[in-house]
């Protein structure tokens, strides 16, 4: 029989407390998210009060996300005997909630951390644990140094430059807010009542979004006909150019949604303007308002940088799906601080709750500022149209990835849903926000050395459908194939250095390298070839005629390519309904492999898809 030392007694006796401990009160740590540089525009301010209270969420990793992108295919690809068996919003929900497994693994390391359970909520629905905490005690929690940033424009924001968690945790959490995101579009405003949680701005603040509309010359005359679509798109060049000629039967069944962020706002008396110029039996048709956390049709604040994008979207939309009724979501109060999570929390109850309070307003708004929304946030109160259409944007490198991923597939999910998602893919080529490319060394914006290409997000998101812009060439006519738009604007495009490359494109970027590789290289894009490419269609954006403001002007960008492109994918839903057929949802897929490097009508989808 053998004896043991007391010395090896104790040594059992101490591995078995060891063990006995939890995994999630280990010492060891595992970084979850970091960064070694500001984006561009922001430095540290510092004086930033610890014992403050802010808002933490802790989002869980969702279940099934693995089987996400072979489940939206099987909806999604006419081939597959599923096609156009498409999810409800309670399925979807269901399928991708967070497991018993990591709801207890979080509430065990914040248990064993100190926290007491009734400050700790979660929501099953929306995949989250949430709660309060002074930033010291959220330092601790995190092993994290918080502290206050400024940009440019005056805005503050509370952030990290990393945050671990213990390694047993670290498989069951998503990401973490408030850390290292920063919202890019900004603009000045009186934040003295946010002692604790100065916030960032939203995407609605004009001349701050990534993609913008650019303005043309004034049009003093109005051509008829198509003889001059290359100086004037008017709705007859594009009717001519795409073949819609298609007319509207289900009308009751079908809508067709643009996503507006105040202080943007559509004028009415424009609105009649264009009609008497160009449909007279649509004047006083208007959209039907939807708002989303207080978003108003605001009319103190007026001119092309308030009005054009509105304009721009509802003129040309009633005009080319009517009698299809047009829903405008109207997203966030007069202030401007709505982002793109806040519209989806708007139409999805399942994501409610998941926004950076430093990056998405978070409502009711605590401010004084006059004109700011009282009310709760929105919360899954509007139902999503079958197609939607945003001409917005941020930089892909100001945003964390860890937010955008989490972004992206809600964008799958609602394609899940059969809604077909489309944002504009920007205005500068293969440039970011104010055509501004980044530093290689130092991944800052706007320096003599910058010469790496700036992808735009939501574009390079593969569960979306980016438009680019192409125009007629000059001296060309409706009947001549279009180029890319290279007046005023540049359609913007390029590849993700965030979002793998999905399997239905990997045929057209693999023809794309073969027969028109790029000369540059890995120092000024990501050339891996395993890299989300966008933008995925293209249609016309320059040389708009639109009114504003009493007058007609030219405009340009892809801000203009995506609401026509919308149109047309609503027309196609109504032919659809009226063949007694559900929705076309995601439509990357059939695209790609229907019509490889083609010239798309209405009149071919709807054979393809009816």
């Amino acid at each position: 029989m053998r004896v043991l030392s007391s010395l090896s007694i104790f040594s059992l006796a101490l591995s078995s407390i060891v063990s006995a401990i939890p995994a999630w009160q280990s010492s060891h740590r595992a970084v979850l998210e970091s960064r070694d540089r500001l984006p561009a525009g922001w430095s540290k301010r510092g004086g930033l009060n610890k014992s403050g209270e802010v808002a933490v969420r802790i989002n869980l990793q969702q279940s099934n996300l693995e089987q996400s992108e072979k489940l939206l295919m099987a909806v999604s690809d006419p081939g597959s005997p599923d096609y156009g068996q498409h999810y409800t919003p309670k399925e979807v929900a269901d399928l991708f909630a967070p497991s018993k497994e990591s709801v207890d693994a979080i509430k065990g390391w914040l248990l064993g951390a100190g926290v007491a359970s009734p400050r700790v909520k979660y929501n099953h629905s929306q995949g989250s644990v949430t709660l309060n905490m002074a930033v010291a005690e959220l330092e601790k929690l995190l092993h994290a140094e918080y502290d206050m940033y400024e940009h440019d424009t005056g805005a503050l924001h509370i952030a990290c430059y990393s945050y671990s968690v213990p390694p047993a945790v670290k498989d069951h959490v998503d990401f973490i807010t408030p850390t290292l995101h920063f919202d890019v579009p900004l603009t000045k405003r009186d934040d003295s009542a946010h002692t604790t949680m100065p916030k960032a701005f939203g995407v609605g603040v004009p001349g701050r979004s990534a993609v913008q509309l650019r303005r043309g010359a004034a049009v003093e005359t109005i051509f008829t006909g198509l003889n001059n679509c290359s100086k004037q798109i008017t709705p007859a060049c594009l009717r001519e150019l795409y073949k819609i000629d298609y007319s509207p039967v289900i009308k009751e069944k079908n809508s067709y949604g643009i996503v507006e962020y105040t202080s943007n706002a559509y004028v009415p008396s424009d609105l009649d303007l264009f009609a008497k110029n160009f449909s007279r039996d649509l004047i006083g048709v208007r959209p039907k308002l939807v708002s989303i956390d207080g978003g108003t049709l605001q009319t103190n604040l007026t001119g092309f940088d308030y009005n054009a994008e509105s304009n721009l979207d509802l003129q040309y939309a009633i005009n080319l799906v009517s009698p299809i009724p047009v829903k405008l979501y109207q997203v966030g109060d007069i202030i401007g601080n709505a982002s793109f999570n806040n519209f989806l929390d708007g139409i999805d109850s399942s994501y409610c709750k998941g926004d950076d309070p430093t990056v998405d307003e978070i409502y009711p708004d605590p401010s004084n500022a006059t004109g700011s929304y009282k009310g709760p946030g929105s919360c899954g109160t509007a139902k999503p149209t079958y197609v939607i259409s945003t001409s917005y944007g941020y930089n892909e490198i100001d945003l964390t990835p860890a937010y955008e991923r989490r972004q992206c597939a809600e964008y799958m999910k609602l394609g899940m849903q059969g809604v077909t998602v489309l944002y504009s893919s920007g205005d500068y080529g293969v440039a970011g926000n104010g055509g501004n490319c980044t530093d290689p060394a130092t991944g800052v914006l706007s320096t003599p050395n910058a010469t790496r290409f700036t992808p735009l997000f939501p574009g390079t998101c593969p569960y979306i459908t980016s438009v680019g812009a192409t125009q007629i060439n000059p001296n060309s006519t409706v009947f001549d194939p279009e180029g890319a738009c290279e007046q005023v604007i540049h359609s913007g495009g390029g590849f993700s250095d965030v979002f793998p490359m999905p399997e239905y494109q990997k045929t057209a970027v693999a023809k794309y390298f073969k027969d028109y590789k790029p000369s540059y290289t890995a120092q000024q894009y990501n050339n891996s070839q395993m890299a989300r490419g966008y933008p995925d269609i293209s249609a016309n954006g320059a040389n708009y005629v639109v009114a504003v403001d009493g007058k007609f002007e030219l405009i340009y960008g892809t801000s203009a390519s995506s609401p026509v492109a919308r149109s047309i994918f609503t027309l196609i839903n109504d032919a659809r309904f009226a063949a007694r057929k559900p929705p076309i949802g995601f439509i990357n897929p059939i695209l790609v492999s229907a019509f490889p490097w083609a010239y798309v009508t209405v009149d071919s989808l709807i054979r393809i898809y009816c």
